[in-house]
Parts: C-alpha cells; structure tokens; sequence
C-alpha cells in the first residue's frame, strides 16, 4: 500500500511538470496505471485539489517559463538588446555644447579679447642654458681655462641653438667655436641643425655653414655630429659622443669622446689635413641638485698629421695628459 501511495504520488508530480516516464508511453502501464489510480481512496480526479500542493501552483510555475523567453530555438540567449551602439549619433542625442551656458573661447563674461589664451603644450616656448664644462686645465704644457656651453629657445620641433667652446690660456683666448643654429626635430630625441660656426682667437678668423645632427642614440649616448664648408673650398667634420654612468642617484661618471676632421691645411691657424685631433676623457661630478654639480676628471688629448707638426714645430708635445677640475650647471 505504502509503495502504491509512493508510485502515485511521483506519477503526480511528473504529470505536473509535464514530463512523462518511459512507461507512460507504453498503452498496457497507461491502464494498469489508471486502474490504480481509480482504486486509490481519495485520488479521483474531482477529488484531487491541485491548490494544496505546495509549490506546485501555476502562478509559480510561469516564472521559470517568463526566464527561458529569451532562448532562442537552437537553445542560445537572444542577444539583442546588447548589441554596441555604432554608426552617427541618434537625432534626440544630448548637444555637448548644451550645458555651457553660452560660454565659447572666443564669446562670454570670462572671454579676453585679443588672440585665445588658450594654448596647446607644444605651442609653448621653453629655453635653457647649459654649462656643460667650465673647467680648470691643468698639463705639462701650462694651464688653461676651458668652456663648453649650450643654450636654446624654441619650441618642441623649432628652437634656436648656439653653441660655444674655447679654450683660455696665458690671459688671451686661444681657440674658440661658436653656432648659431636652427634646431629641427625629426625624430624622438633626434634634432637636426643648420646654422653658422664662427672660429675665432690665435690666427685668422674663420666662418662656416653648418649642418649636423644631435640626439640621444640607443643605449642613453648622447652624439653630436657636425659637417661645414667654408670658404676656399674648405671643409670639417666634428664628432662627439659622452655617456652618463649613474653611480648613485648624485655620483654621476661621464666618458666623452671628440674629434675633429678637415679636409685641408690651414697653415694660418696651423691646422693639417685629415684627423686634426681628438680627446677622450673621464669626469666624476656629484651633483648637489640636479641644476649643479662640480667634477673632477681626467682627459687626454692627441693631435694627429699636420697639426701634430706644428705643435712640435712650437715646441709642445702633441699629446698631453690633463687633469680637470670644474663645475657643470644648467637653468
């Protein structure tokens, strides 16, 4: 009895769901089923109130139906309300200007006349002046005063740039180089120059066009490359590399390297042809601030060909070790 209650009360609950056992589709267990049913006190269908079962109302059962609305018949979720928006904007789209008041750049309370104020970072001009080496030179030969200092003004692309270096000996200036140039970026952290280089102190006075290239190389080397015609036919070439070794966040190393390059004699000012001469150095600054830092360092020098001919003819040797001692500040 108690397994014919159980039966039929499973039965019940399968018809309820709407699902159908694999015996209900065999007609014989439709009868025997029906049969008991009808032998079962209290179980006649105008006996049985669907009411009193709990959760098993059709109110409670339109939930789950009203959640599966959106599968489709492949059994995947419709999804078209979210869909991206794309294409122009609709017509009842909010104005962006709507809330402004009736401000603009150029009209309102706030709006000074004359040109917008209004400026974008690189339509700004920016300068600075860099000290590199203001230095104390110390050889066999005699000490010196040596200078090599950088300034510009400009913008990121357009600024001008002169450039200065030159040598202090005995009172009287002994060999000077100065540019001015128009600096023109072209690449990140890569500026060409084109300009004019004046040479001035023991000989004659010199001018040159100038053309070179300035940047930062791979690797953090900061090149300077140079090539004038003057005139007579005359030409140079001047090359230059250093590199920053931070040894601490205020000990800085600096390596450089120089050369320079002509292409013909210049007995007046006792230059030679081809390698004329070149440096290669080690400075150790500490840098108080960022903006100063004195140094001290070492360097050796070396003039070649030629030029090394009319050092001997003064009678200096035509290499040198020098110890430096100097300061290096920018603003």
């Amino acid at each position: 009895m108690v397994n014919k209650e159980a039966k039929t009360i499973a039965l019940a609950a399968m018809l309820a769901f709407g699902l159908s056992p694999a015996w209900a589709q065999d007609p014989v267990a439709q009868e025997k089923a029906a049969g008991g049913m009808e032998t079962m006190p209290g179980m006649g269908q105008g006996q049985m109130n669907h009411g009193t079962m709990t959760g098993m109302g059709q109110g409670d059962m339109s939930g789950p139906a009203q959640d599966m609305s959106n599968m489709s018949p492949g059994g995947s979720m419709d999804s078209g309300p979210m869909d991206m928006q794309g294409g122009p904007a609709p017509a009842d789209a909010r104005d962006p200007h709507a809330y402004s008041g009736g401000y603009t750049l150029e009209s309102g309370p706030y709006a000074r006349p004359g040109p917008r104020e209004l400026r974008m970072a690189d339509e700004h001009n920016f300068g600075a002046l860099l000290i590199d080496r203001l230095e104390r030179v110390y050889t066999d030969n005699g000490d010196s005063t040596a200078y090599d200092a950088q300034a510009w003004f400009g913008r990121d692309y357009d600024r001008l740039v002169l450039k200065a270096e030159g040598d202090v000996a005995r009172g009287r200036l002994q060999d000077a180089r100065t540019e001015a140039l128009w600096g023109h970026a072209v690449a990140t952290f890569w500026d060409t120059q084109l300009g004019a280089r004046w040479d001035s102190g023991v000989g004659p006075d010199r001018g040159w066009l100038a053309f070179g290239i300035q940047g930062l190389a791979p690797y953090w080397f900061n090149v300077d490359a140079t090539a004038y015609a003057g005139n007579g036919g005359r030409t140079a070439l001047r090359l230059g590399a250093e590199y920053e070794m931070l040894l601490t966040q205020k000990l800085i190393l600096q390596p450089r390297v120089e050369m320079n390059l002509y292409g013909k004699q210049d007995t007046a000012r006792e230059i030679g042809s081809g390698l004329s001469d070149a440096t290669a150095g080690l400075r150790l600054r500490y840098e108080f601030t960022r903006q100063i830092a004195p140094y001290v360092g070492v360097e050796w020098a070396h003039k070649f060909g030629g030029t090394a001919d009319f050092v001997r003819s003064a009678g200096e040797a035509p290499q040198n070790t020098q110890l430096v001692a100097g300061l290096r500040f920018w603003f």
